[in-house]
């Protein structure tokens, strides 16, 4: 069965996203400064060296389970996360807007966590990339998150949104891979059960 990986960048600090985090501004301000390990100096996915490597793992998902607010804030990344052509399904309280349909790889999900994560699942035999800090800590509250995987960046934000704000208790982890570069130290971690 496919597993479920959180894969974020994040500051030192805690930090996913910078201040004034909102639609017109995705990330906040200062939001791509957590994503220049992955980035060529032309601006395009690194392919090759450490950072390729990372990134081929996140770009072997079988299909991306993102919370609503990050779905909407890129516009459901056009309907096809980073032109993967995948599924992506949104966990929501509320069914979606009117212009969703445009999107046949979006799927909302308003039955909660546990059937977007089965549904996610199910679409393959792949991971799932599971997007998004309010999703995350849904997942890992229900027990439906399999792995952690961040990419640490040496830089202090000092405020925006941070990852792990609210845990209803604490979650052991267990490292299994640490890639330690110059640009930021990618840290696989495996959610104890």
């Amino acid at each position: 069965m496919a597993v479920s990986v959180l894969d974020m960048s994040m500051s030192l600090d805690g930090y996913i996203a910078g201040p004034d985090d909102k639609p017109g501004n995705p990330g906040g301000d200062g939001f791509a400064r957590l994503h220049e390990w992955g980035l060529t100096p032309e601006g395009e996915f690194h392919r090759s060296g450490q950072a390729g490597e990372v990134l081929g793992e996140m770009a072997a998902a079988g299909a991306v389970l993102a919370g609503r607010r990050t779905a909407e804030q890129v516009d459901h990344w056009g309907g096809d996360h980073h032109g993967q052509g995948i599924p992506v399904f949104v966990a929501s309280h509320r069914p979606p807007a009117p212009s969703v349909a445009d999107h046949p790889l979006v799927t909302y999900v308003t039955e909660g966590i546990e059937s977007a994560m089965a549904q996610a699942k199910a679409a393959g035999d792949r991971h799932v990339h599971v997007i998004g800090a309010y999703t995350a800590q849904r997942a890992i509250e229900a027990g439906l998150l399999d792995e952690v995987r961040i990419h640490l960046v040496p830089v202090l934000f000092g405020r925006g949104r941070r990852l792990f704000d609210v845990l209803p208790s604490r979650v052991e982890l267990d490292i299994v891979r640490v890639i330690d570069t110059p640009e930021a130290t990618h840290i696989r971690y495996r959610i104890r059960r």
